[in-house]
């Protein structure tokens, strides 16, 4: 019985990883070992950074709405307060499309939160 070789098969293997790490610095892109040792550590940031890509965008909102309500003189807890309490349902993401493409219409919804706070 003939024996098996299995070159074919660790040359595709190394060859799916080198085509993954196409663009990586160095011999993190050319060599297999190093390849492959960056190409986990590169999955494991993606997977992290997909959850902190949320946070880092809600922070951007915030930061919008924030520096958009003080040139009306409100602060952003109290513009959200305002909000809540004019029964203004509109996310952050909205709000800060708003604040950043439409000045007059954001200027109206902070007319109606500080007409809530009294």
């Amino acid at each position: 019985m003939a024996r098996v070789k299995r070159g074919t098969t660790t040359h595709a293997r190394h060859k799916k990883v080198l085509e993954q790490s196409k663009g990586f610095v160095g011999r993190s892109g050319t060599t297999y070992r190093a390849a492959r040792e960056r190409l986990e550590k590169s999955l494991q940031y993606a997977y992290r950074d997909r959850r902190n890509k949320k946070r880092d965008f809600r922070g951007l909102w915030i930061q919008r709405i924030n520096a958009a309500v003080r040139e009306h003189g409100l602060t952003y807890a109290r513009f959200i307060d305002g909000l809540k309490k004019a029964g203004i349902e509109i996310d952050r993401k909205v709000l800060a499309a708003i604040a950043y493409d439409d000045a007059s219409s954001f200027a109206e919804i902070v007319k109606k939160a500080q007409a809530a706070l009294g």
